[in-house]
Order: C-alpha cells, then sequence, then structure tokens
C-alpha cells in the first residue's frame, strides 16, 4: 500500500487570514469533504491538529468493513450509492480501495428479517443459509441460528482511501495543513451593529482564520469546538458518547478468500463485527466501548476485562483464528443515542458528529451533503439535529444492541 503522506510542517507558517471554506480534521469525513468541495471550484483550507496518517481518532487503520446489511430504506439506498462512489474515486485516483469480498450477518432472526426486508426493498440481493450451510463455505467461523449472505459487502482498505480523497482535494486546489490545533470555532461578528455579517472565525494556535463556511468534521473533538455554540443558539447537539474500542487482529492460516466481513448479533450482549485485514490478520471488535474517556486523555492501553470478553468469543465463534494471539487496536468511537450521524448547518457552521461504528463506508456521500449543505441545501432528514432531538431506538443500522422491551439499548 501507498505510505502515508508527509508529516506536519517541521516549521510552521502562518496561516492565510481568510478562506472560503475551513474544514477541521482530516478523517475520513473531513478528507471526504475537503476534496468535494474543492472539486466544486471552492477555496478550501483543511487544518488537522496531528500529522497525515495520525492515530488519535476514529480514521486510522488499514481496513473497515463495507457492508449493504440494513433494516432501514435511507440508509440502504446511501449505501448504494457509496459503492458506486468508492469505485469512481478508485478510478479517479488509480488506487485500489474496496474489495467485495462478500458480506455475513447473523444471529437474531428478527434482525436478519429486517434487514433483508430492507435490502430487497433497496435492489440488493442477498441469500438465506442455514448455520451447516455457511459453515461449509466459510469454515473459519461458526453460525448463529440464521445467516445472510450478500455479495455486494466486504472491506475497504481505510488508510488508502483517505489519502486518496486527501491527495484528489490537494489536487483540486485545496490548501492541506497538518500540525494546527484549533482551539475554538465562533461566528463572525462586526463593530457595525447594522451589518449583516456571515460566516466564522476558527481560532488556531498559530492566529485566526475568518472563513465563509466552516465544517467541524472532528469527529471526537467536535462537542468540544461546537457543543456550547449549538447549546446557545436552541439547536443542541446529542449527548455524543466517546469511547476507546479495542479491536484485535487473529492470526489464521486460512486462505484469504475464506473471510468474507461479517457481524454477529447474538441473542446478550454487544453485536460483533469481524473482516480480514491483509498481512495483519482478521480483525473482531465488540461494537461499542466499555471505556469512556474524553478524546484528549485516552491511554490507547488495552482493557484487560474487554480484551477477556473479546478473546472469550473470538475462542467461541471464530474457530478459524488463534484466539490465544490477539493483536490489540485502540480507537475512538463517538455515537450518538440513535447511533445515526449528526450532519447538519448551524449557520455558516456544518457540525459533524457521530459516526463511529458504521460511518466510514459511507466516506464519498458523506462528502457530497456536506458539500451540499455548504451550498445551502437541507440536511439529510436523519441526520438533522432537529431529528436527533427526538429519542429514537438504535437499530440494525450501526450493529445495534439487542432491544429492550422500551425499545432502548440495555
Amino acid at each position: 500500500m501507498t505510505a502515508p503522506g508527509p508529516a506536519a510542517d517541521a516549521t510552521p507558517t502562518a496561516l492565510p487570514a481568510r478562506a472560503e471554506v475551513v474544514v477541521i480534521g482530516a478523517g475520513i469525513v473531513g478528507a471526504a469533504a475537503a476534496r468535494s468541495l474543492a472539486e466544486q471550484g471552492r477555496d478550501v483550507l483543511l487544518l488537522e491538529r496531528y500529522p497525515r496518517g495520525h492515530e488519535h481518532g476514529s480514521s486510522h487503520g488499514a481496513t473497515r468493513i463495507f457492508r449493504q446489511g440494513y433494516d432501514a430504506d435511507d440508509y440502504v439506498s446511501l449505501t448504494s450509492e457509496a459503492l458506486a462512489a468508492w469505485r469512481t474515486l478508485e478510478s479517479a485516483s488509480g488506487r485500489t480501495l474496496l474489495d467485495l469480498t462478500g458480506a455475513l450477518d447473523h444471529g437474531r432472526p428478527e434482525m436478519l428479517s429486517a434487514i433483508e426486508a430492507a435490502m430487497t426493498r433497496g435492489g440488493i440481493a442477498s441469500e438465506r443459509l442455514t448455520p451447516e450451510q455457511a459453515s461449509d463455505r466459510w469454515p473459519g467461523l461458526r453460525f448463529d441460528r440464521e445467516v445472510l449472505h450478500h455479495a455486494t459487502g466486504g472491506r475497504l482498505y481505510s488508510a488508502e482511501a483517505i489519502e486518496a480523497l486527501l491527495d484528489l482535494a490537494e489536487v483540486a486546489g485545496a490548501t492541506l495543513r497538518f500540525g494546527v490545533r484549533v482551539t475554538g470555532v465562533e461566528p463572525a461578528e462586526s463593530n457595525d451593529p447594522t451589518a449583516d455579517v456571515d460566516g466564522a472565525v476558527v481560532r488556531t494556535e498559530l492566529g485566526d482564520v475568518v472563513a465563509d463556511h466552516v465544517v467541524v468534521a472532528a469527529g471526537s473533538w467536535t462537542p468540544d469546538l461546537v457543543g456550547d455554540l449549538a447549546r446557545s443558539v436552541g439547536r443542541p447537539l446529542p449527548e455524543i458518547v466517546v469511547t476507546q474500542v479495542q479491536p484485535a487482529h487473529f492470526p489464521s492460516e486460512l486462505a484469504a478468500d475464506a473471510w468474507p466481513s461479517f457481524v454477529h448479533y447474538p441473542a446478550e450482549g454487544s453485536s460483533v463485527y469481524g473482516l480480514l485485514t491483509p498481512g495483519e490478520g482478521v480483525k473482531v471488535g465488540l461494537h461499542g466501548g466499555a471505556v469512556h474517556v474524553h478524546p484528549d486523555e485516552r491511554d490507547g492501553l488495552a482493557e484487560p476485562e474487554e480484551l477477556a470478553r473479546l478473546t472469550a468469543y473470538v475462542a467461541e465463534w471464530v474457530p478459524g483464528v488463534d484466539a490465544s494471539a490477539p493483536h490489540t487496536i485502540s480507537c475512538l468511537y463517538d455515537l450518538s443515542p440513535s447511533e445515526d450521524f449528526v450532519i447538519d448547518r448551524i449557520d455558516s457552521i456544518i457540525v459533524t458528529t457521530g459516526f463511529s461504528g458504521h460511518g466510514f463506508k459511507f466516506g464519498p456521500v458523506l462528502g457530497r451533503l456536506i458539500a451540499e449543505l455548504v451550498d445551502g441545501a437541507e440536511p439529510h432528514p436523519r441526520f438533522a439535529l432537529a431529528a436527533h432531538a427526538v429519542p429514537v431506538a438504535p437499530s440494525a443500522s450501526a450493529f445495534a444492541l439487542p432491544q429492550s422491551p422500551e425499545g432502548t439499548a440495555p
């Protein structure tokens, strides 16, 4: 794979005083937004606190799952758009970004039935298998009750994808600056009380930048940057829960084509996901995370009880790997109560967060949605701040936890 781009500037230089659009964050969401906006011909300045390709947030690592297995029609439709968009990005960048290895869901019958029905409505072919049939085809996995397979799932090469988006943003004219910490975002003000002032001010350690539009794509840091502002205008963010999660790679002697991406919905406990990362092993993780953190204070160390839960699961359900030899990974999750994304506008500031668990697969589509907000469009109804003001239960949209009788995750 292509190595990550250059690290932060050795000698920081001054930022421009103005930009048409400032994008804060160079993870999958910020990179996709910068690319979409720059290709519209806008003057884009992307600011990232850490070096290029860093591991402090939610977007690092070599692979992510691509799947169309949702129980909601709008998400299914967005996965179909994303599938086409990833192929377009591959052509534009000359990189391999998506391998369709197939995707499996297994476990709770009601979850699989809802996913199957939504995919059928969305024109996505799937097939039902018994656990015995599935084990014959994929001997590295043990299956629970019912199995649903669709061929249009697989794995994304996530590090490559972000680099592709950043490279194309730069080719289209965006300015990318790494090692620049943003300390605040505020609406622009004027000394003239009669003036109609648009835009916003981005406060950084290298000085302020005035922009016509600001896209806050800072993931787990977004509430720190704009949470107070959102509350002050009566449009608060949902409570974003930030956790440190720790999937792990497990070694396997099976051939690469023995591993589809998979999600297991057990009768109890969190859902579990997995896929092969070529050259590293089979990545398996528990959805969500038990260790609540502030993004500036995480230690990146594996929590022993969580690791024990994960290895016990793998020993029981993933016979094709060595469960005794995990190589742990640490990353941040930022989740809204519904596990839906936040993508909305507060005046000239586009606010985005809550993508962890299932956002990466939509990368290029998220860039489009953000660019449309900058153009003045209305937000996608599911991702609007107003939608988050009404409590709803998580669904299979995000590998949901089992539902209690009240319809909320336990």
